[in-house]
Formats: C-alpha cells, sequence, structure tokens
C-alpha cells in the first residue's frame, strides 16, 4: 500500500514537471514570434497644383436700377417717357388721372372753411362771456361753457387742416418723377391702364456705375468670394475690358436654374460696356495653396482628426494631428499639418497602432 502511494506521487510530481515545462516553452515561444508587419497603401504629398481660372458669360447692368412706382392706385393719365429716354431728375416721367384726388381735397378745404368760422364764432362768444364776466353780469358756468367751446373749435380747425395737406399729398402722388437721372430700361403700364399702387411704370438705371452680371453654378459660386478681382471682356470687340470685384453674391439660387446671380461692380468701364451687353468674365480660382489628400486617409479619434504617417527609415507609422479645411467623399484639403513629401496610409489605417511596422504596397504620388 506504501508503495502504491510513493508511485502515485512521482507520477504526479512528473506530470506538473512536464506541463511546467511545456509553459515555460510556449512562453519563450512567444516572446521570441515577430511583430506583425501590416501591409497599407500610401500616398506621398506634391505641392498642391494651381487651379485654372474660373470663367462665366454674363451682361453689363447699371449698378443701381430703381423701378419707378405711383404710392396710390388709379387710371395712369399719360406716360411721357419710353424705353432708351434720359431723364434728368425731378422730371415728370407719368401721371394718374386726379379727378377724385382733386375733389377730396376740395372737400377737405370745404371742412377747414366750415371749421375756421366756427372758430371765428366760438372766439367772439368767448370774448364776449369774458367781458361780461369782469362786469359780474355773467355766471361762472356760461364763461366756462365759451371757453369749452373755443377750445373744440380749434380743435376742430386743427384737424380740417391735417386733412387738407393729407389731401395735397395725395393729389400730390397723381404725379410720378425720377429722383435721379438715368435711363429708362423698361416700361410696365400703358395709358389708360387702372393701375395698383406699387406696380412699376417705369425702370430707371442710374447714369453712374455699371455691373457686370453673372448667373454662376452652384460649384462655381462656392469658389468665389466678396470682393475677389474679376477681368471682364467685352465680347465682340477687341481690347474691350475693364477690372471689377465681386460686390455681391445671391445669398439663395434661382428657384428655376438653380445659378447663383454674382454682381461685380466695374471699375472705369469704356462707353463701349453699354447696359445689356454681352461680356466674359475670369477670375483666379480660389483654394490654392491647400494640401489634398484622399478622404479615406482621415482617423478620427478623441474628436481629433488625424493620419499615419510612414516614417521611411524604419517603416512605421504615427499618428499625426491635422486641421481640416474642407471635405468631401472623395479628398479632404489640409490647411496644416502636413508636410511636402510625407508619407500617408490611405488603405488600412483602422488596423494600425503608433509604432507599427508596415509593408508599402502601390505607393502614389498625391
Amino acid at each position: 500500500m506504501r508503495h502504491s502511494e510513493a508511485s502515485s506521487r512521482l507520477a504526479c510530481v512528473a506530470a506538473s514537471a512536464v506541463i511546467a515545462l511545456a509553459v515555460a516553452s510556449c512562453d519563450r515561444e512567444e516572446k521570441a514570434a515577430p511583430p506583425v508587419v501590416r501591409y497599407v497603401r500610401t500616398v506621398t504629398v506634391e505641392p498642391p497644383r494651381q487651379a485654372p481660372d474660373l470663367t462665366f458669360t454674363g451682361h453689363i447692368e447699371a449698378q443701381d436700377q430703381a423701378s419707378l412706382a405711383f404710392r396710390i392706385g388709379g387710371r395712369l393719365a399719360e406716360r411721357l417717357v419710353g424705353v432708351g429716354a434720359n431723364v434728368r431728375e425731378g422730371e415728370t416721367v407719368a401721371r394718374l388721372d386726379p379727378e377724385n384726388e382733386l375733389n377730396d381735397l376740395r372737400s377737405a378745404q370745404a371742412a377747414l372753411t366750415a371749421a375756421q368760422g366756427d372758430l371765428r364764432k366760438a372766439d367772439n362768444q368767448f370774448q364776449r362771456q369774458s367781458h361780461l364776466l369782469e362786469r359780474h353780469i355773467t355766471t361762472q358756468a356760461d364763461f366756462e361753457s365759451a371757453k369749452q367751446a373755443q377750445t373744440a373749435a380749434r380743435a376742430q380747425v386743427d384737424a380740417a387742416q391735417a386733412r387738407v395737406r393729407s389731401a395735397e399729398d395725395v393729389v400730390g402722388f397723381t404725379t410720378l418723377t425720377a429722383d435721379a437721372p438715368g435711363i429708362v430700361t423698361r416700361v410696365g403700364a400703358e395709358p389708360a391702364e387702372v393701375v395698383a399702387a406699387g406696380r412699376m411704370i417705369v425702370q430707371l438705371a442710374r447714369r453712374d456705375g455699371r455691373d457686370a452680371v453673372f448667373e454662376i453654378p452652384a460649384d462655381l459660386a462656392r469658389q468665389i468670394a466678396p470682393g475677389m478681382p474679376v477681368r471682364v471682356v467685352l465680347n465682340g470687340e477687341a481690347g474691350a475690358e475693364a477690372g471689377g470685384r465681386v460686390r455681391e453674391i445671391a445669398p439663395q439660387a434661382d428657384p428655376v436654374t438653380r445659378t447663383f446671380r454674382v454682381r461685380v461692380g466695374l471699375t472705369d468701364p469704356s462707353s463701349a460696356f453699354r447696359l445689356g451687353a454681352a461680356v466674359s468674365g475670369s477670375a483666379r480660382a480660389g483654394g490654392a495653396g491647400a494640401i489634398t489628400i484622399p478622404a479615406t486617409a482621415l482617423k478620427q479619434q478623441d474628436k481629433e482628426t488625424g493620419v499615419w504617417v510612414v516614417d521611411p527609415k524604419s517603416l512605421t507609422v504615427s499618428l499625426r494631428k491635422l486641421d481640416v479645411a474642407s471635405w468631401d467623399p472623395a479628398a479632404a484639403k489640409i490647411s496644416k499639418g502636413l508636410d511636402i513629401g510625407d508619407i500617408v496610409v490611405t488603405a488600412g489605417a483602422g488596423l494600425l497602432r503608433e509604432g507599427q511596422r508596415v509593408r508599402l504596397i502601390g505607393a502614389e504620388s498625391r
């Protein structure tokens, strides 16, 4: 019995020794295993390319245009100017039939005359009551009544005078005058038509200032900024060109054409730049100077954006933080963080860690 127990103990000790040797051997094998080398696809950062100039076509308009309209409605009695007419400041361009407005003025004037008569009567009564009160012939109540009647009559005169002034203004509204010199570019009504208040009767282009107006697609409009210099050439006129700057960009696209209207203020245009003339514009594309890399290279970590950059000597990667100017599903423009010649991982970035060795496949230039 003792011999059997001794044999069992020896067997257990031997088994434990074998297991310990096996575990130590596995540890040595794991420690001796070489590090994993990841295969990655990369691009080499190149200097940014100069974007081509932006070109577009448009026409010439006056820098300031005014739509002249009546402040009241009525029947258009006469329109004194037509398209192409030169208009001076203060010149009458159209008139409404003023008969109804004149009748209102006459009625207001008659009401004023009646109110002035009542005021004279109330003044006389007040003066009479004042003298009688001084002689103790009338009562205080009669004097106060005469004073109140005088105050009411004076208020009626003030109201009647205000109605007369208002009626005179309305009569003046039946005459439409130009508030500045210019050229008539459109007319909106003909004599004998009944027009509503605010309807355009004459469109006037100011003489000072010319704009080149362009309808630009959304992709070009994103590259244009207010104040950007633009070179404008008159179509069909050799040597007729002028410089200008973007003065206004429409905040909303046209609902029909889906284009944005851009107005370029011209600097000292020649007389050949007539209203409506066709022109072509060209401008240096914005955004030049930004480094561009594939959008697949970007890695988001801790709310920051970066890329894996390969060290060409040790073939190890390190995560570098970036400032991204703009990006779309295809490419990203980097404003800060990359240098020319950097090797950036574009595929396989999700399996990398800091300091890991990589092997480059399909290296490209970017």
